[in-house]
């Protein structure tokens, strides 16, 4: 049992015997990962993002990647079980959807990254969710330092061999429920999903490693659009405009088959995005 209830879950009281005993099996998250691949028809989400961008300013466009971000909030509204996390071996319920992100200062090859973390309401529009995200974006970009980015500067002044007792000690208080909200809020690795748009730099999707510090359960990677070959319904071979999504999840949150039917929506609203629009 945790010594404390967490400030960012709840333990979940009625885990099946089978899927309680997986963290003792299976104690790291890339010791229990599962790969999922989607690929996403490009054309509908074109049309979509030029109907709404003709009347947004240029230098604040709503983006394949915004979609992405809206549509894991609602699928992770709409499947609760995939909003979990491990910690101390026990399941717990997230407390809000928290998406985490990464993005350069600037786009060029030496530009510094930095992370960010947003919640997510499934209910609120797309366009005040986008703001938002953008009004985030900005932080990031201006070269301020984050509080994050403090933290870290300071930790690194320490000697290494403190320095990896000093991480034992927050994997164990973290373990234990004893981290205070303050240490983990802000914190872009304490999130229900971590989504990189490797697209945006012209990169194909990866499967990326879980960090094992931190709760998060679920990494996205976005790939830039490129053509692929498609059968059509009379057994024709043409092509197509896509964009392929590459999912790295820890199984033992949740079975494989809950997870696959939460992409399937996700896929489905991707397909159709104006139901994203809200």
């Amino acid at each position: 049992m945790p010594l404390l209830a967490r400030p960012d879950g709840a333990p979940v009281p009625d885990v099946h015997p089978m899927r309680r005993i997986m963290p003792f099996l299976m104690p790291t998250k890339n010791g229990a990962f599962v790969l999922f691949e989607q690929e996403v028809a490009a054309a509908p989400i074109r049309e979509l993002l030029a109907t709404l961008n003709a009347d947004r300013p240029a230098d604040r466009p709503i983006t394949f990647f915004h979609l992405v971000l809206r549509g894991l909030g609602i699928v992770l509204g709409e499947f609760p079980r995939l909003n979990r996390f491990i910690a101390g071996s026990r399941v717990y319920q997230r407390n809000g959807i928290w998406l985490s992100f990464s993005a350069k200062q600037r786009m060029e090859r030496d530009a510094p990254i930095f992370t960010a973390k947003v919640k997510v309401d499934p209910t609120e529009p797309l366009v005040t969710m986008v703001d938002r995200v953008l009004g985030t974006l900005s932080e990031g970009r201006s070269g301020r330092e984050s509080a994050t980015d403090r933290e870290v500067k300071l930790f690194l002044r320490v000697p290494a061999p403190l320095l990896r007792l000093g991480v034992r000690i927050v994997k164990r208080l973290d373990a234990w429920g004893l981290l205070p909200a303050s240490f983990t809020r802000d914190d872009p690795l304490y999130a229900s999903a971590f989504i990189a748009n490797l697209g945006s730099v012209g990169l194909d999707a990866a499967f990326h490693h879980l960090f094992e510090y931190g709760t998060i359960p679920i990494f996205v990677t976005i790939g830039r659009f490129h053509r692929a070959p498609f059968v059509r319904d009379d057994a024709s071979v043409a092509s197509r405009e896509v964009a392929v999504l590459r999912y790295t999840y820890d199984e033992r949150i949740e079975d494989g088959f809950y997870a696959a039917r939460a992409l399937e929506r996700l896929h489905a609203l991707l397909a159709e995005p104006g139901r994203l629009v809200g």
